[in-house]
């Protein structure tokens, strides 16, 4: 064995070892740079990994992504699966690592991946078979072709991602600027610096995002964070708006479902797509389409979350490709939180929950029974220019998970409702809900709910939050209620006052917290906050009806949740025995 040869069997069985495979019997042949043509003329450049021992024609695991063919993306994606049996071709998208054309991240994913799926079917290694595999952007490039092959895809391994992606961009309406931000520094840096050199710049890079994420206009923060513009940035400030058609193409939940080939997907319960990619999983399921779902500890990416996709990759691929032996367990497995335990189902959730309803109370309570009290509320003021701050939950990157939440807690901006101390364990399994009622002195206001565990020493941690961004565009949602107020309003005078005079309004709104899979021991108690924001994650409401990426002016905001007789504001638990 040549030295080259010997260097690389070392690495393969280096990898093997950190993703927890077994030994491959087999090596791979790698083919490089193979280019194909779009139909405007552009050339894609992929690397096309072959098995060493194959002998003609076979199925093919198609990869298309934006973040470089090789590194640890060709090492993890490609050997393994190639080494035991499977075709992999991995493709860098549209204007990244020597792919021609411009790279505008999710405007081309449709056209470009069915045009490489064609070409794909037609080379002679290729036996007409053909299925995906990846992760977020790539879960993304695989919903753009998936429902629409023809004829369809032999299987799909979609993790981390959603299809109707740039929600999560804009989570209840309310712009997910360190997230968008974060990346698009990321994509706007890739192919100027080598992996090294960005993990020794991180510490870096992060000071100068949670700078550029202070400033305002918002605009031109991709040149604080990348040096330069960045195409995604530009199109998430200048279509933020609710009713913006721009991303129309770019979403698939509305597509035939019938067309999927089966599909495997792993996610994580602190992942920023878990909620979405969840609701395409029961309607893969509903359509009659054979889909598993996986959803372990992990926040997005993270190494024991990679672990899992790639050895699920091997089962499902080779199942369905290599007449390989079918997936073990049930159709759904869930780590439960707090328990650390793994839960086998057949759907999700699972049958037998039910739903138990906590009521915010006068004090700070929280309590099953409503109040008796015609009149009972809680006051803040959320002022934008010192914005309630958030701590954890589904992020991107670090840090996220559960944080402890006493800085939040401890702030004027923020309303706390505990319960009293649990008297047995209490197991959360399904979609939280909450309904609050709110009087805003301002038609443009954020509605922030986030449940917490708050242990006997009194150390609360999160749980499971949402958010809703409320503004005259939004009042007639089928989520939101207008109950008074708000007739005629038009925005602020030139004294500042609303034009409808000032009183402000009541609204009714209903939110979907993320999914969670968790254990409330017993002697822990339940926490609910209500806020008005949740800065960086999101971006601060500044109270002016502007555009969020170009707005610089701010208006404080009096806030009032309800929770009298009339206005009972709660939270409705899926609790499972």
């Amino acid at each position: 064995m040549g030295t080259s040869n010997r260097r690389r069997a070392i690495l393969e069985a280096f990898v093997d070892k950190v993703l927890g495979l077994p030994p491959a019997t087999d090596t791979y042949v790698k083919t490089a740079d193979l280019g194909v043509p779009m139909p405007d003329g552009a050339v894609l450049l992929g690397d096309l990994y072959q098995s060493a021992s194959l002998t003609g024609p076979g199925p093919v695991v198609v990869i298309r992504l934006p973040y470089g063919r090789g590194g640890n993306n060709g090492a993890v994606f490609g050997p393994p699966l190639a080494r035991r049996g499977l075709q992999v071709f991995i493709q860098s998208t549209r204007g990244t690592f020597g792919s021609g054309g411009q790279f505008r991240p999710l405007t081309t994913e449709h056209q470009d991946g069915l045009a490489t799926l064609a070409w794909v079917r037609e080379q002679p290694w290729c036996d007409g078979r053909v299925a995906t595999t990846g992760g977020s952007y790539f879960g993304h490039t695989q919903w753009a072709v998936a429902p629409y092959a023809d004829p369809p895809l032999a299987a799909a391994a979609m993790h981390v991602t959603a299809a109707e992606f740039t929600r999560t961009f804009y989570e209840g309406g309310a712009p997910s600027i360190r997230t968008a931000l974060g990346w698009a520094g990321t994509i706007g840096r890739q192919e100027r610096r080598s992996p090294l050199l960005s993990i020794i710049a991180k510490p870096l890079d992060n000071r100068r995002l949670d700078k550029a994420l202070q400033q305002l206009p918002l605009q031109a923060a991709d040149v604080a964070v990348s040096g330069a513009p960045v195409a995604f940035w530009r199109d998430f400030v200048d279509h933020g708006d609710l009713d913006d058609s721009f991303w129309d193409a770019t979403n698939h939940h509305e597509a035939d479902l019938s067309r999927m080939p089966p599909v495997s997907m792993v996610t994580g319960w602190w992942d920023l797509f878990v909620r979405d990619q969840l609701h395409d999983f029961t309607r893969l399921r509903e359509a009659g389409v054979d889909a598993r779902l996986m959803v372990g500890p992990w926040i997005h990416g993270e190494p024991a979350e990679l672990k899992a996709i790639v050895s699920s990759d091997l089962t499902w691929l080779r199942h369905h490709l290599l007449d390989g032996p079918a997936p073990e367990g049930g159709r759904v497995q869930f780590m439960l939180l707090g328990a650390d335990e793994w839960v086998h189902a057949d759907t999700w959730p699972p049958p037998g929950g039910v739903g138990v309803t906590l009521h915010l109370r006068a004090g700070g309570a929280l309590m099953p029974d409503p109040a008796a009290t015609e009149h009972s509320s809680s006051r803040f003021t959320y002022d934008p220019a010192d914005p309630t701050p958030t701590a954890g939950g589904p992020l991107l990157v670090l840090p996220g998970k559960q944080v402890d939440q006493a800085e939040i807690e401890s702030r004027g901006d923020v309303l706390v409702f505990t319960g009293p101390p649990l008297e047995s364990d209490l197991d959360l399994v399904g979609s939280t809900r909450a309904q609050i009622f709110v009087r805003s002195e301002l038609q443009w206001v954020d509605v922030h709910v986030r449940v917490c565990d708050v242990d006997p020493k009194g150390l609360s941690r999160n749980v499971v939050d949402a958010i809703r961004r409320l503004d005259p565009r939004t009042m007639d949602a089928p989520d939101v209620e207008v109950l008074e107020g708000f007739e005629g309003f038009d925005g602020p005078g030139e004294d500042g006052e609303d034009a409808a005079g000032g009183a402000g309004g009541t609204v009714r709104v209903d939110l979907e917290l993320f999914p969670i899979a968790y254990r409330f021991p017993a002697g822990h108690r339940i926490r609910v906050q209500v806020a008005a924001g949740a800065f960086p994650r999101y971006a601060r409401n500044l109270g002016t009806g502007e555009p969020f990426g170009t707005s610089t002016g701010m208006r404080t905001n009096r806030v009032e949740v309800l929770h009298d007789a009339g206005h009972p504001s709660r939270l409705v638990l899926p609790v499972h025995p």
